[in-house]
């Protein structure tokens, strides 16, 4: 008590007649504490009445996550990733201009976490790896593009916002190299992420077989946070209730919910070989089958591309012993009466046959016409000048050349290829180094998955999935880090 005593005189700087007042009526300190009880009493019981009990509930875990958060960044990545995953389109049911959402919240919440250091100096250090500044001059391009597209488009709320989302999604990338320094965090982070992937993966599968008026009716709940609601949500093959129904879990998105299994699968894979796995392989295991048969259920062929490709990417390169495994899952795939409706579906896919993959050519084609009128910045993100085109296609890099040009997808590209020529450069350092080994195997596949999933799908660059864009540059980020502690330190000991 007498070291809180001198740490408040001295900040106070009281003087003795002042110090005397304190030590004899210091009870009085608790007058404040006291009277924002009462008005916390006061206002919990007026929502109670006035609302609903569930809104107090939700703001004491909310603050008492604010205050956890603050103390220390990674329960402010816990809850940002736990967002991401399990409700990545909720929002406030309060209006500021625009209706914020958790994601914003928490990406605010972390940046915020982050800066205070360095805006009183008790942060010194900056770390920029040799990815700084290719992710820097693509920043300066995506605003560059904003900018010049205004002069064909208006400048509403709903592009401003989503378009500083997306700047601060990319912004990630600098905070995660600069927070994750050490392999015990970016253990913790590793866990956290698949955790909470497999658990959305879980409640997909759950809310798949459940019967459909049920799922319905638990879907449409999430109506308070901004979610749809309605027959809507239930989705199906080229939305057709007559064919095959596709998991989403709280993604809205079959192919939303199959992007994020695509990158957190290949995340867990080479945890089957690692030394010391991040969960006993007893675990291990189901929660791969979880995420696998989720990621069936989506249906979304380029998801399972992605993962597909991820795979033997790292089967070939370090962990041989996947390449059975792999061969045994394609065959059974193959063979199981079951699977046969989904692999009629992924041949029809392949030979462009089905109405939503000659629908997805067309979008290549008409994107593809944008992109040659406007080669050198694109069009921007407000819309497109011409009547006969627009903007969104299902394939990230023509989106982005469509918003940025080629000179933002060479931006964009440029990025990619520091992170995988880094990789190629440094796969013999990393075999002596068998806690990080299966970690930076593992983001590394991840932002591979995400990259060929991306060939057929828009979500790691779309303005209207902002979790979508900061998972991809959280795996950037967080895969960087990874390499910077291959390059730049010792192995750490044990935890």
């Amino acid at each position: 008590m007498s070291e809180w005593r001198v740490m408040i005189e001295d900040m106070l700087e009281l003087g003795p007649w002042q110090r005397l007042f304190f030590s004899r009526y210091r009870w009085l300190a608790l007058v404040p504490l006291l009277l924002l009880g009462m008005l916390a009493a006061l206002g919990g019981g007026w929502l109670i009445v006035r609302v609903h009990p569930l809104v107090v509930f939700a703001l004491v875990i909310g603050m008492g996550y604010l205050a956890l958060a603050l103390h220390n960044i990674e329960v402010a990545y816990w809850g940002m990733i736990g967002i991401i995953a399990l409700l990545p389109f909720a929002s406030f049911p309060i209006k500021l201009g625009f209706t914020p959402t958790f994601l914003d919240a928490a990406l605010l919440l972390i940046f915020f976490v982050w800066l205070v250091p360095y805006v009183f100096g008790w942060e010194q250090h900056f770390e920029g790896t040799p990815l700084g500044a290719p992710v820097l001059a693509f920043i300066l391009l995506a605003i560059g593009a904003f900018v010049a597209g205004l002069s064909h488009g208006a400048l509403t709320s709903y592009l401003v916002r989503h378009f500083a989302e997306v700047l601060l999604s990319i912004a990630l990338f600098f905070l995660v190299i600069n927070t994750v320094r050490d392999v015990d965090r970016l253990e913790r982070l590793t866990r956290v992420l698949i955790l909470a992937a497999t658990a959305a993966a879980a409640l997909g599968i759950v809310l798949y077989f459940l019967p459909d008026e049920l799922t319905l009716t638990l879907l449409s709940s999430l109506g308070r946070l901004g979610y749809p609601t309605g027959a809507g949500v239930l989705r199906y093959i080229r939305d057709d209730p007559s064919l095959m129904q596709r998991a989403t879990s709280t993604s809205v998105d079959p192919n939303v919910l199959g992007s994020l299994l695509n990158v957190t699968a290949a995340l867990t894979v080479p945890q089957l070989f690692a030394a010391r796995p991040l969960f006993r392989r007893r675990y291990l295991i189901p929660v791969l089958g979880i995420l696998g048969l989720c990621l069936g259920l989506t249906i979304s062929r380029g998801s399972l591309a992605g993962l597909a490709g991820a795979v033997i990417l790292i089967s070939v390169l370090r962990y041989r012993k996947l390449l059975p495994w792999f061969v045994v899952a394609v065959m059974l795939i193959l063979v199981l009466p079951w699977t046969q409706s989904y692999i009629g579906h992924f041949v029809e896919g392949v030979q462009g046959q089905d109405l939503s993959t000659q629908m997805r050519m067309g979008e290549y084609r008409d994107a593809l016409t944008l992109i040659l009128r406007y080669p050198i910045l694109g069009v921007g993100f407000a819309g497109s000048p011409d009547i006969d085109t627009y903007i969104g296609v299902a394939n990230v890099y023509l989106l982005i050349a469509q918003e940025m040009g080629l000179v933002g997808l060479t931006g964009f590209l440029t990025v990619i290829g520091a992170v995988l020529i880094r990789f190629w450069r440094n796969r013999a350092v990393v075999a002596s180094r068998p806690r990080l080994e299966p970690l930076w195997y593992g983001y590394h596949a991840a932002i591979v998955g995400g990259l060929i999933g991306g060939v057929f799908d828009r979500y790691f660059f779309s303005l209207d999935f902002h979790h979508s864009v900061t998972l991809f540059w959280l795996l950037v980020g967080l895969a960087t880090a990874a390499t910077q502690l291959l390059v730049s330190a010792p192995e750490p000991a044990a935890s």
